[in-house]
């Protein structure tokens, strides 16, 4: 399992801009790097993020070999209700990553 950093606000008032920021720990390799051995290095990237507000898909976005390694994903929302961010990361190899955060609606 990857490491993920996730920064949302705990609490918001309703209709508020709030700022959603994401990193997650993970080498990127693009598939055209060789190695030390010579050899090119299999491709292992991420390719796609998407995030949910209480099942509600409010990002996503398809990642491509050029990103860096650990990428850092910011974007904004609305905060509409109280309850659950939830941020998935799929990838090669079969990698896939949910992690979750609530968030309290005021007003």
């Amino acid at each position: 399992m990857a490491r993920t950093l996730i920064k949302v606000p705990a609490t918001a008032k309703r209709g508020e801009v709030i700022e959603i920021r994401t990193l997650i720990a993970h080498p990127m390799e693009t598939g055209y790097r060789p190695g030390a051995d010579g050899q090119v290095v299999p491709r292992d990237i991420l390719r796609r993020f998407t995030c949910r507000y209480n099942g509600d898909v409010v990002f996503s976005a398809e990642l491509f070999p050029a990103i860096a390694a650990n990428p850092s994903i910011n974007f904004h929302t609305v905060a509409t209700d109280s309850g659950t961010l939830t941020f998935t990361w799929e990838g090669d190899k079969g990698f896939t990553q949910t992690e979750s955060v609530t968030i309290t609606v005021t007003g």
